[in-house]
C-alpha cells in the first residue's frame, strides 16, 4: 500500500512537473535537464516512452560540449606534438586527462542510472529496448 501511495505521489508530481524537463532544455540548461531527470528514473518506477526520450536528449545534449571541447584540446595536443612543442603537450595532456575524467563520469552516471534503475523497472519490451 505504502509503494502504491508513493507510485502514486510520484506521478502526480511528474504531471505537475512536467514543463520543467521541457524548459531546462529550451533554456540550454541541460545539467539541470540531467538531474531532474535522473529523480525521476531514480524514484523506482517504469518511466513512459516521453520520460525515457526526455532522460535520452538530457544526457546526450548534457555530454555534447564536453565531447566537443575533448576534441578541440585533442587536435591542439596534435597540433603540438607535430611542432615539438613539448612544454604546451604536457599541459595540453593534463588537461585532456581531466577532461577525459569529466567524460567518464557522465557516462559512468547513466550507465549507473540504467543498470540499478531503468533496467529493473523495465516491465514491457519497449522499456527493455530502450
Amino acid at each position: 500500500v505504502l509503494q502504491t501511495a508513493i507510485t502514486e505521489w510520484a506521478k502526480n508530481l511528474m504531471t505537475s512537473w512536467s514543463t520543467w524537463p521541457s524548459l531546462t532544455e529550451q533554456a540550454d540548461r541541460y545539467a539541470d535537464m540531467v538531474n531532474f531527470m535522473k529523480k525521476v528514473a531514480l524514484m523506482d518506477i517504469e518511466l513512459t516512452v516521453e520520460e525515457r526520450n526526455l532522460l535520452s536528449v538530457a544526457y546526450k545534449k548534457y555530454i555534447c560540449a564536453p565531447r566537443a571541447s575533448f576534441r578541440v584540446i585533442n587536435s591542439i595536443e596534435h597540433n603540438d606534438e607535430s611542432k615539438g612543442n613539448e612544454r604546451n603537450v604536457v599541459l595540453v595532456q593534463q588537461y585532456r586527462k581531466k577532461m577525459e575524467t569529466e567524460l567518464s563520469n557522465i557516462c559512468e552516471d547513466i550507465l549507473d542510472v540504467l543498470e540499478k534503475y531503468l533496467i529493473h523497472n523495465a516491465a514491457t519490451g519497449e522499456s527493455n529496448v530502450f
